[in-house]
């Protein structure tokens, strides 16, 4: 019995290749617990479906928003492809069910992890792309992918985390984020950041970067998780009209 039947149904795309698809399933965790059976793990197909998603969701955007500038298409290049996003995604297909795992990260519920979840989708991806070439893995994405482009739009959840921080916590409590440093490291030329935002003196969360502000868009991301905030919608008619 082929035990990817409903998986091909749900994509359309029967696989000529089925020991390719099966490694896109095989987690690092299990192939080091199973040394004897010369397993390949995922990392390869995911480095690959990485670069496919990245190349298709850039010229699906360069090619139908000409009006819009770099840093935009960024932005929601960004929403497309982070690491929630993918993961829901995956979660609607059921990737979980297929994966290959060590009894360790199968009894930490690595099913259920966003970012194996995440990873196994992009792996899935580049076994598309080895498998049926350019066009159906392009076809896959457009359809999975791409197609939540609107819903991005209409929940700002193309937003930087920092902005979206700021913005719901003006909305819901009237109060502006602050951001200081809790500590740094590391010699000049590498340096490690620690921040923290705070909200009326009170630390939410900490973020860690190479720089003050990318430090302050980790720990604005954890505050959001923090405050179960991460689904909240915007009225983003403001932020729409600057972009």
């Amino acid at each position: 019995m082929n035990r990817y039947q409903d998986l091909e149904k749900k994509i359309n795309i029967t696989f000529k290749d089925a020991e390719l698809l099966d490694t896109a399933f095989v987690h690092a965790s299990y192939v080091n617990e199973h040394k004897d059976k010369k397993s390949q793990h995922n990392e390869r197909l995911e480095f690959l479906g990485d670069a496919v998603l990245e190349l298709v969701v850039t010229e699906f955007l360069y090619k139908n928003f000409p009006s819009k500038g770099e840093g935009v298409l960024t932005n929601w290049r960004a929403a497309l492809v982070k690491g929630k996003h993918l993961a829901e995604i995956a979660e609607s297909l059921d990737l979980g069910v297929y994966l290959y795992l060590s009894r360790g990260e199968e009894r930490s519920g690595g099913r259920q992890k966003k970012y194996i979840l995440a990873n196994t989708l992009e792996a899935l991806i580049g076994a598309i792309y080895l498998d049926q070439e350019y066009k159906v893995a392009h076809e896959f994405i457009d359809n999975m992918i791409l197609a939540k482009l609107s819903s991005i739009l209409e929940k700002g959840l193309h937003i930087d985390s920092k902005s979206r921080f700021q913005e719901i916590s003006q909305e819901m409590l009237g109060i502006t984020p602050k951001y200081d440093v809790v500590r740094e490291s590391g010699p000049d030329h590498d340096k490690k950041f620690i921040m923290g935002a705070y909200l009326n003196g009170e630390l939410i969360a900490e973020g860690e970067g190479s720089s003050k502000q990318k430090a302050e868009q980790s720990a604005a991301e954890a505050a959001l998780k923090a405050k179960n905030w991460e689904d909240v919608q915007l009225d983003v008619h403001q932020a729409q009209n600057s972009d």
